[in-house]
């Protein structure tokens, strides 16, 4: 019946392309694509299923096959500084402007566009495995569009599930952000077949709404039969679907197997629907790149129009400016490029190869020196902050606690409560302290029981390899037995009441058993269940005790709507508070004992509510209320959602660095406030803000005007409220949460973290780093400077959306204190250096030229200006980048050091200018001394002037670096290596007899030490008298 097919789940594709919006190909209409629109999806009608839709596959890939060469061409030369030196090299082909050699021009283009074709090419390969593991996924077919699964590969109709209870539940925390469980039904009718076989055999049909981004929302219906009759002569029968009857695609159910209709495929998926574009990321440092060389541009021009104007425009004047161009091109160096590029590829081996940050993947090669800037870091909560393991810590009685140190003691009070027949003897026969004991013995027994009973947890059972599953049900074996619930809160609870004792055991639509410590089976049949609901923040449940008879209504909720409905008391408010502040998440228990006639009125009224056509929530929600007054309070909990390791130090390392940290979650209001307490986002001596929930523009304004009296205050924000509030408050709000020390969204749709992380960039103009773990955090990453995701329990879809991946929190500390700050360092410190060394050489052409009669004629031809910028420097001078400051150790525990990066100094005008100045100072000195000390040929004006170049360039490259490698002195030694052996080749050029004269060395000596030690000089006074912050700390 069945057979494996491929059926991929869809993750949304990272291209900009119309093939990306439209569907499969230019002319999607003919796919019938080319607008949403609704659909019917018939089943057991082969003849009817004409409509195609949208491939179901992931592709992440920029280029394919036959775009790849052009495609990569294109992104190279659409900028104008490649197309500038593609122009100089063609320029070489017309004889008037020929300067020289065709490879002079010809081979360092080459170099540079085979480097760049070559590591385009590697992402490409590695996009593609990628790819292609995720799309070979395999899927278990039922028919052509019915699937049977536990995880959805794309957007479905719940038809049929394998649990025994009709439901099944659903995680969405890839979807939503939120980790509880959801209930999902199937459709009835399909549900009653006797097998999933019979699916095949039923002439029905699905209607869907149009594809649409609302996901907690669906519309439709299943119809079984035609519209005028059946195939058994029976009317059609209709059934209304709704959001409980959906599985979107990129969630998975608890347990067992489910069988659905697909309905939205490829680009029309709720989940990429809910995914912004990405859109193609350029580091500011590489920005600020093409602004200096820009200014070398103009520089470039102005030197070419003096020459020319010097020459009185005489002649042919525009040619001699064309060829002015040629001979100064080296101001724009073309080597700069390449080297920045291969820096990169060095820094993002580095951090992989990092042993202190293991399973790191960086994904985006290009922006590993945006870590080094980043001034606001924005990231998810659950899985990515926090471990999503919940754990009680705390019971509270009001006159006694417990804590984890002592659950031994309520363990002794909940066992003796079931094993000692006596509890119920009167208390006028016991002495007094028997009276207290058991006075606080019963209590404890009835908060342990509410809590047993309040909640909505189904215990399953799954075969374990030696119990199969029908056994292990019935006999309620505790070692096959699973929790499911639509909160993890719930799971923490019901696990703590099975280890002091009474244990949930079975639990179906009507009834619940729980099992005492001596191993009796107590039944409690459910009358009503009130669900927890954002809006109420409690939920409730009314049981009979099939024993007793007893009928008990028992609720839970958050401290400020319990307080209203519990006797006065008055520990609860101070109590919470207490708890609160240690980062527990609290909950109110709470207890009502009604009669048989009170229930059987409550029950009527509420059935009267819930078939009112006008009001009707507003009337179930007062019929609810009467119960909820003078309830009995039985206990508070405390329950600890754990952090990841290390998230404490690693938020108080960036805080210390300057990065403001942003908590985006889609989790409640209560919960993320509790994990920012807990993980010290908000610190101790902060006040958290809570910003009140609005829904027009005046009460927009009067919120914003009470939280703009608060000074240092960390600011709690619901996604409801900051829609209004960026609605008609955009600046004013931006400009409030921009200067408080920390900022928590709750209830944040995907594509609303994606608009905040916007908002941040444009209002403050600062780099934004986000970090997420689900497929809910896809539009953030891809939005931010920095896309970091979180390899965790929600899967790899952030990961794989990343510019790079870690596998825990806290590695995100020494990925920025470490790898970004010397990333950004290095990459500052090469870019000028290579600007310095064309501008040096460029400094002597021109002095060359104005000293004679501004001729247009290069004073180094051939392999000596290629070999200046390769063989003879390039080694030195990319050995910046294994230069470091401090080491590792002192970044990360002085984070104070990444603060001073934020102003951008490394790269600056002021830096930029001190290297102009350096490069004509020793330009002028080795062109003006190589010609006042040469003596009769030209030829040793360029052996002098060439090797006090090269001498200059590589003490420069040793007065620039701070700490040595030895990496760095062998490049400086085979550089110096290499000229020496190249002279012997270089007789075209150089005099090989006057370079092995004493008059030859003594004149380069003193020109080199004239150009190189005043600035060693320099350097020694400044850090003498002016030592920059590291320095402190290295000595």
């Amino acid at each position: 019946m069945t057979d494996n097919i491929p059926l991929q789940p869809v993750r949304h594709k990272k291209r900009h392309d119309n093939k990306n919006r439209n569907g499969c190909c230019p002319w999607s209409r003919c796919c019938g694509m080319g607008d949403f629109r609704p659909r019917t999806v018939w089943l057991g009608h082969p003849e009817k299923r004409e409509q195609r839709y949208p491939r179901n596959v992931i592709n992440n890939q920029k280029y394919n096959f036959f775009t790849f060469l052009p495609g990569v061409l294109f992104n190279q030369f659409k900028y104008f500084f490649n197309l500038y030196f593609l122009l100089l090299a063609c320029s070489q082909f017309v004889n008037e402007l020929r300067l020289g050699a065709l490879y002079t021009y010809w081979v360092p283009l080459g170099f540079v566009l085979i480097i760049t074709i070559a590591r385009e090419a590697v992402e490409e390969i590695r996009c593609y495995c990628r790819d292609k593991e995720v799309n070979s996924q395999i899927y278990s077919k039922l028919s052509t569009r019915g699937c049977k699964l536990k995880s959805f590969p794309a957007d479905m109709i719940f038809l049929r599930t394998s649990e025994r209870n009709g439901s099944c539940f659903l995680r969405t925390d890839q979807l939503d952000g939120e980790t509880d469980w959801k209930l999902r039904l199937p459709v009835a009718c399909t549900q009653r077949l006797p097998t999933a076989a019979d699916l095949l055999q039923i002439r029905s049909y699905v209607y869907a709404e149009e594809p649409n981004i609302d996901i907690h929302n669906f519309i439709g219906t299943f119809t079984r039969g035609n519209a005028t009759h059946s195939e058994d002569g029976d009317p059609p029968v209709n059934e209304s679907l709704s959001i409980e009857n959906t599985l979107w695609a990129s969630t998975v159910i608890a347990s067992g197997t489910v069988v659905g209709v697909v309905i939205y495929t490829g680009k029309e998926l709720r989940s990429v629907m809910n995914t912004s574009n990405p859109r193609h990321k350029v580091g500011l440092f590489d920005l600020e790149v093409n602004c200096l060389t820009k200014i070398l541009f103009g520089a470039l021009v102005v030197v070419s129009l003096v020459m020319v104007a010097l020459q009185h425009f005489a002649g042919r004047w525009y040619l001699q400016i064309f060829r002015f161009l040629l001979l100064f091109s080296n101001i724009v160096p073309i080597s700069l490029r390449v080297n920045l590029d291969m820096g990169k590829m060095v820094f993002s081996w580095m951090i992989r190869r990092d042993s202190k940050i293991p399973g790191t993947v960086v994904r985006a090669s290009t922006i590993p020196e945006q870590l080094g800037r980043i001034s606001y870091l924005l990231t998810d909560k659950t899985g990515t902050l926090t471990q999503n393991e919940m754990v009680f810590r705390r019971l509270h009685l009001g006159t006694v606690a417990y804590g984890m140190d002592s659950m031994d003691e309520v363990q002794s009070h909940v066992f003796s409560a079931y094993t000692q027949p006596s509890h119920d003897v009167p208390a006028s026969r016991a002495p007094a302290a028997t009276k207290v004991r058991k006075t606080i013995s019963s209590r404890v027994h009835e908060a342990v029981k509410a809590i047993a009973l309040v909640h909505c947890v189904t215990p399953v059972y799954e075969a374990n390899g030696v119990t199969d599953q029908a056994e292990a049900e019935q006999h309620y074996e505790d070692t096959c037995r699973v929790y499911q619930a639509a909160s993890p809160d719930e799971v923490s609870l019901v696990q703590w009441t099975e280890s002091v004792g009474l244990t949930l055991v079975g639990r179906d639509h009507n009834s619940m058993q729980l099992r005492t410590p001596s191993g009796q089976i107590l039944n409690f049949t459910i009358l009503q269940i009130f669900p927890f609901t954002y809006e109420s923040k409690r939920m409730g449940i009314i049981v009979r005790d099939e024993s007793t008879g007893e009928i008990s209504f028992y609720m839970k909720g958050a401290d400020v709507v319990m307080a209203g409905i519990v006797q006065y008391n008055d520990w609860l408010e101070e109590e919470c508070g207490n708890m609160a502040r240690e980062g527990l998440r609290v909950l109110v228990v709470s207890k009502k004992s009604l009669t048989e006639e009170q229930y059987q009125d409550f029950e009527a009224r509420y059935i009267q509510a819930k078939l009112s056509v006008h009001d009707r929530s507003l009337k179930v929600a007062t019929v609810i209320e009467s119960l909820e007054m003078e309830m009995e309070l039985l206990c508070l909990t405390g329950v600890e959602d754990q952090l990841q390791a290390d998230v404490r130090p690693t938020l108080e390392i960036l805080r210390n660095a300057g990065i403001k940290v942003w908590m985006l979650t889609g989790d409640k209001l209560e919960t993320a406030t509790c994990t920012a307490k807990n993980a010290h986002l908000v610190t101790r001596n902060q006040d958290i803000h809570i910003f009140r929930s609005v829904t027009t523009r005046g009460e927009a304004h009067l919120e914003l005007n009470a939280f703009r009296r608060k000074h240092d205050c960390a600011l709690v924000i619901s996604g409801d409220s900051l829609e209004v509030c960026l609605k008609f408050y955009e600046y004013e709000f931006m400009e409030l949460a921009c200067q408080c020390p920390a900022v928590v969204c709750c209830r944040c749709a995907p594509t609303q973290k994606a608009q905040i992380v916007r908002l941040l960039q444009e209002r403050t103009g600062k780099l934004t780093c986000a970090v997420g773990d689900g497929g809910n955090d896809v539009s953030m990453i891809q939005e931010a400077d920095c896309g970091v995701g979180v390899e965790g329990k929600e899967g790899k879809q952030a990961s794989l959306a990343a510019d790079f991946s870690v596998t825990q929190f806290k590695h995100l500390g020494r990925l920025l204190m470490v790898h970004g700050r010397n990333s950004y360092k290095r990459s500052a410190g090469l870019s000028q250096f290579v600007i310095h060394r064309s501008l040096c050489i460029s400094t002597m052409q021109a002095v060359f030229s104005s000293v004679f009669y501004f001729a247009s004629v290069p004073l180094y031809q051939g392999f000596l200006i290629i070999g200046y910028s390769t063989i003879y420097t390039m080694f030195p001078v990319f050995s910046l980048v294994l230069d470091k400051d401090v080491k590792s150790e002192v970044a990360m525990l002085y984070p104070e050091l990444y603060k001073d990066l934020l102003k951008g100094r490394p790269l600056s005008f002021k830096t930029f200018l001190i290297w102009v100045l350096i490069s004509i100072y020793q330009g002028s000195i080795i062109m003006y001394g190589a010609l006042l000390l040469f003596e009769s040929e030209f030829v040793h004006i360029v052996a002098i002037s060439f090797t006090s170049l090269i001498l200059t360039e590589l003490l420069m490259v040793a007065l620039t670096i701070q700490t040595w490698h030895w990496l760095m002195i062998v490049a400086e030694l085979l550089s110096l290596a290499c000229y020496i052996a190249s002279l012997v080749f270089l007789h075209e050029f150089i005099d090989v007899y006057f370079i092995a004269t004493l008059s030859f060395l003594w004149k380069v000596t003193v020109i080199t030490l004239v150009s190189c030690l005043p600035l060693y000089i320099l350097k020694y006074l400044r850090r003498r008298f002016s030592p920059p912050n590291y320095s402190k700390l290295t000595s």
